[in-house]
């Protein structure tokens, strides 16, 4: 009975036991007995273990989340709340870019030349060689090893401090290893005594891959023979690859401890074949170096061989004008062979037009020149201008005919005598031509080809047996545009501080108000790199009653209330007293009183002075280059310009509100060590005549004693409101008639000025 109930407990819950047994079992099967490791570098998703004999085991733990945290991987997980922090950004590298994409790219120059000079021989060999090959060449760089007291101007001169000939050829190659290496392809050096060929060296390089590493000049034996291989001579040049520059760096030292030699280029061709293998060459994948030896008291005007015609260089020159002789004479071989190389191009054109579709009219004349301007519209038909041999019947001024003279008068007479020249070239020995005279004479600019002449000539035509007669002859003549060179310009930088002189008569008081509302606008609201001073200009009477009647006291007043208004603006006032006022007086006090690399703007009351045009100052003044004399934009007479109207608050620059008064020089802008200069170049003439401080200006003083760039051009960013101008008869002749001119072309235009004239004649009619 007991069996029996214990055998239908166990039937009821066997099975259950035997799950639990079942799963313990299993369970235990998949737990891993092993130690763990934990990876920072880990996949996430992924839990992999290590045995202890490094092989990998692929048991994992059931719901297990291995982080970099856990600290007991077996213990049960509990959630936990991170709280959350703001991930700290560091600030951002700031990326360089390099000012010019060539430096970006890694971009070289082509060749540097370095003249090898001393002290004697710079301010004659030397200036000799930069004026032949300065202008053809991007970088010439003189290496010397004493620097002489006088440094010619233009060059730029490097001295070593030092005569040893050996030791200034190392400092040569340390200077460029340090300081041009990575900007240039190839090196190029030469002695002062040697006239070279640019353009012949540059056309050389042009064909040189950059990455051989090369030695090139005349071959040259050691002294004695004993050593293998060969240098290149120093007085005919030598050409250096960067590539081989670079492989010799490491050793430049070794070179100046080991080797003992009496002359630099056998040094330095020693140095280069002992460390590199690299011997001179004269001739290289088809180019050769061409030289010539030029013999004592020889005249290059005599030498006529093949050999000398080919040279790049010639050696040794014994003073500058045999260098000048040599370089005459070369550029005539190479504007020949450029008139040749023209000639063949026409006679091609012309050639090639046959068989065009049009034949020869396909051709434009003169053969290769740009094929004329073609108007768009009405407006852009050219003017023809009709002249004869004394008159031309269109003027600057307006007026239906003038004299001709100046230039224009050279331009014609040598337009007819060149027209004579190519008939009689034409027609000889057939005929032979004689001007008559001129019949009628056309021209007129083209901006694509150059001047175009139309002349009708009347000829006297004389054959071979002495007959004659006179016949009539229509010539066309193009005087084409010249090849357009650009002329490189000092950095310069619109941050330059600009002081401003504003020069006060008793007459300029009533201008000041509105002089300084406009400036104060644009330049002490916008906080402008700009000082503004004031010149109150005193005569000797009003100078005396200072004390008791400050004509300028209603002046200072305004200034103090600005300087209040704006407390971080201070504007400085000297006082000069003088009877005849004229700017280079009161510049030469200015100028003491300032810096020599201060920049200057002379301006009137009159003035609207813009930050756009204060730019401009400081772009068009260059230091030690050029002067900015800009043409202010002046308003008519209101009552001229608009007759019977309302006269506007603001004048727009159009033809029937002002002009560009090109009479005047009253604004000026340059630097202080440039008036400077000039005035200490015109000191020997004040001497002899202290009165041509009172004759000239300063736009006058630049352009006769200063050597600069006169930069002259219209300013439409500097306006200035309309005012008669009180024209001081004490001041030279010119400097009055050019204020007279002013006034008189600063009343309104002709054809407003006409009007009145017919106003008035039609009133007094009536």
């Amino acid at each position: 009975m007991r069996f029996s109930a214990l055998i239908s407990v166990l039937r009821s819950v066997g099975p259950v036991i035997i799950g639990i047994s079942l799963g313990f079992t299993l369970s235990l099967l998949s737990v891993n007995w092993t130690e763990e490791a934990c990876f920072s570098d880990a996949k996430d998703g992924e839990d992999t273990t290590l045995s202890q004999d490094g092989q990998l085991k692929g048991a994992r733990k059931p719901n297990s989340i291995s982080t970099l945290n856990d600290v007991e991987p077996d213990g049960d997980f509990e959630p936990r709340i991170v709280p959350y922090k703001q991930v700290q950004q560091g600030a951002p590298k700031k990326v360089f870019r390099a000012k010019y994409i060539s430096t970006e790219l890694g971009m070289r120059e082509r060749l540097f030349v370095g003249v090898l000079t001393s002290r004697n021989t710079i301010n004659t060999l030397g200036v000799a060689v930069n004026r032949t090959i300065s202008h053809h060449l991007d970088t010439v760089v003189f290496f010397t090893g004493i620097r002489s007291r006088k440094v010619p101007h233009g060059m730029f001169v490097v001295a070593h401090g030092d005569e040893r000939l050996i030791w200034n050829m190392f400092q040569n190659i340390k200077y460029i290893l340090e300081h041009y290496i990575n900007e240039y392809d190839w090196f190029y050096f030469v002695q002062d005594d040697a006239y070279i060929e640019a353009d012949r060296i540059k056309s050389l390089v042009d064909h040189l891959s950059m990455d051989r590493e090369l030695y090139m000049g005349r071959p040259e034996e050691f002294i004695g023979g004993k050593m293998e291989g060969k240098y290149c001579y120093g007085g005919f040049g030598y050409l250096l690859s960067r590539t081989l520059l670079l492989r010799l760096q490491p050793f430049l030292e070794n070179c100046r401890n080991d080797i003992l030699s009496a002359r630099p280029d056998e040094w330095l061709g020693r140095c280069i074949i002992d460390y590199t293998s690299t011997n001179c060459v004269g001739e290289y994948e088809g180019l050769q170096y061409h030289h010539y030896e030029l013999g004592k008291n020889s005249d290059p005007n005599k030498e006529q061989s093949e050999q000398f015609k080919r040279a790049l260089a010639v050696h040794p020159v014994s003073d500058p004008e045999q260098m000048y002789q040599l370089h005459r004479y070369f550029t005539e071989i190479e504007l020949q062979k450029t008139y040749d190389e023209i000639a063949k191009l026409q006679a091609e054109i012309i050639n090639v037009s046959v068989v065009a579709f049009e034949g020869n009219r396909s051709a434009q004349w003169p053969v290769g020149i740009n094929p004329p301007f073609e108007p768009k519209s009405r407006f852009e038909v050219l003017k023809w201008e009709y002249f004869t041999e004394e008159e031309i019947y269109s003027c600057n001024d307006g007026s239906p005919k003038c004299e001709l003279h100046g230039i224009d008068r050279m331009d014609v007479a040598d337009v007819i005598a060149t027209a004579m020249g190519e008939l009689n070239k034409k027609y000889k020995p057939v005929l032979h031509l004689k001007k008559q005279q001129l019949i009628n004479g056309y021209r007129r600019f083209d901006p694509v080809r150059g001047m175009e002449y139309t002349l009708d000539l009347q000829l006297e035509v004389v054959n071979q047996k002495g007959y004659s007669g006179s016949i009539t002859q229509r010539v066309h003549l193009l005087r084409p545009l010249s090849r357009i060179e650009i002329i490189p310009m000092p950095y310069v930088t619109e941050a330059t501080r600009v002081h401003i002189i504003i020069p006060l008569t008793l007459q300029d008081r009533t201008y000041v108000n509105h002089f300084l509302e406009v400036f104060a606008s644009n330049a002490f609201e916008t906080s402008e790199n700009a000082v503004l001073t004031f010149l109150f200009i005193y005569d000797p009477v009003e100078a005396q009653q200072v004390n008791q009647n400050d004509i300028f006291a209603s002046v200072k007043t305004q200034i103090n209330a600005y300087e209040h208004k704006y407390p971080t603006v201070k504007i400085p006032w000297i006082s000069v007293k003088t009877e005849t006022p004229s700017q280079i007086k009161y510049m030469d006090i200015l100028s003491k009183k300032h810096p020599v690399d201060t920049l200057f703007f002379l301006a009137t009351t009159n003035t609207n002075i813009s930050p756009e045009f204060l730019n401009r100052c400081r772009m068009n003044s260059i230091n030690n280059w050029q002067v900015f004399f800009p043409i202010h934009f002046q308003d008519f007479n209101p009552d001229v310009a608009f007759h019977n109207q309302e006269h506007p608050v603001s004048v727009d620059l159009v033809k029937e509100a002002g002009h560009f008064d090109r009479r005047s020089f009253e604004e000026a802008c340059f630097y202080n060590s440039d008036y400077m200069a000039t005035r200490t170049r015109m000191a020997a003439d004040v001497q002899e005549n202290e009165e041509i401080l009172e004759t000239l200006d300063i736009y006058d003083i630049f352009v006769k004693y200063s050597g600069l760039h006169v930069f002259r051009a219209v300013e439409p960013a500097l306006h200035q409101q309309y005012r008669y101008q009180e024209c001081n008869p004490r001041l030279s002749e010119d400097i009055y008639h050019r204020c007279v001119q002013s006034n008189m072309e600063g009343v309104g235009s002709r054809s407003q000025l006409a009007m009145l004239l017919f106003e008035q004649e039609q009133g007094n009619s009536t």
